[in-house]
């Protein structure tokens, strides 16, 4: 019987292994947007702390430096919340981009799947063809060794 061999394998190799890649860059994308918005949590989560502490100062016996202090210090965690946003927000850009090449290269990679599934179902009907040829031949000789 004769081997099926796609002429185009080697693309389809290529494609598996930019596939693989693709989902490589978007994990690591998801990981850096879930590690971004678990640092931008735990900045909010200092910023009420320091609030409290801020709040329990000014019920008691009154201090204005460390009022002071305490009312910078918020004011600083509120500067880093700022920026964690942007990172976030570039981190969110990143895995949308990485999500999207995925999808893409997936698309294509499929398209070449078909290709070769249809490569596939060709070579059985040409393979169907030649047997129903030689069945053919095979009859054909049969019956005019017969008529001899």
């Amino acid at each position: 019987m004769a081997k099926f061999s796609y002429r185009m394998q080697n693309i389809l190799d290529i494609k598996y292994k930019m596939e693989e890649q693709a989902r490589l860059a978007y994990a690591n994308a998801r990981m850096k947007l879930t590690e971004q918005q678990n640092k931008l949590e735990r900045m909010f989560a200092a910023k009420k702390r320091l609030e409290n502490q801020y709040r329990k100062m000014a019920q008691g016996h009154i201090n204005v430096r460390d009022l002071l202090d305490g009312r910078k210090a918020i004011d600083f965690q509120k500067e880093l919340i700022k920026g964690q946003i942007v990172e976030v927000r570039v981190a969110e850009k990143n895995f949308e981009l990485a999500r999207a090449r995925l999808n893409e290269v997936m698309k294509d990679r499929k398209t070449h799947e078909k290709l070769r599934e249809h490569a596939f179902e060709d070579f059985l009907l040409e393979l169907n063809d030649q047997e129903k040829k030689e069945i053919d031949e095979l009859v054909s000789y049969q019956y005019s060794a017969k008529v001899r």
